[in-house]
């Protein structure tokens, strides 16, 4: 099948890019409200920029249910400059799954799903207790990407702490994945273990070695 996205709705774009790029990591991501409630969603919308400074980028979908039409999460991080990723892994999916519901904006999840929070070390929103990664971040810009429903807006943020359990982490910064055991997403209520890693040592062009 050929598909020309110019002959489709927003809706059946979304269905098929969010099968095609899989899986998807998921920044569960933790902001505090101005009344002090710690909020927390998830977001597949996300990815590694690069590492010099250390970046990450989480894209906020349009939202048609509210009348500024943002999520909590982008209202938040963009009054307070600064959220936390929480790296999803097991055996958090259904605590994941569970904050993602609608709630009302000004409740916390986190209290609603009785999760503890853990003070962060460079900003003041707080950590999952239950994350075994958190990164601390400040976003840096806003890059709005389209118009009305379907559009977005991404954020790029620089990561300005990160906490790692010490069973994951060895004295050369290597995160074994094996025990971190992370979960991916993938399309409708689809996602992914993480229990089979291989590796493929990547090759060297002849040229480049002379």
């Amino acid at each position: 099948m050929e598909i020309e996205p110019a002959r489709h709705q927003p809706k059946e774009l979304y269905k098929l890019l969010i099968a095609c790029v899989v899986p998807r990591p998921i920044a569960w991501i933790t902001t505090v409200g101005p009344q002090g409630a710690v909020n927390l969603a998830p977001f597949s919308f996300f990815n590694a920029v690069c590492s010099s400074p250390p970046t990450v980028s989480v894209a906020f979908s349009y939202n048609p249910d509210t009348a500024d039409h943002c999520k909590d999460t982008l209202v938040n991080l963009r009054r307070t400059q600064e959220f936390v990723v929480n790296v999803v892994a097991e055996p958090n999916e259904t605590a994941m799954n569970a904050s993602s519901a609608d709630y009302p904006r000004g409740v916390s999840e986190t209290e609603a799903l009785e999760l503890e929070t853990m003070p962060a070390k460079r900003v003041a929103t707080p950590r999952l207790a239950v994350a075994p990664i958190a990164l601390e971040c400040v976003p840096v810009r806003e890059v709005p990407v389209g118009e009305g429903p379907g559009s977005a807006t991404l954020v790029l943020a620089e990561v300005v702490h990160l906490t790692v359990r010490d069973e994951l982490i060895d004295e050369r910064m290597r995160i074994d994945l094996d025990t971190l055991r992370p979960i991916g997403r993938l399309a409708g209520n689809r996602y992914c273990y993480v229990r089979e890693i291989f590796e493929i040592e990547r090759p060297r062009h002849r040229a480049a070695t002379r």
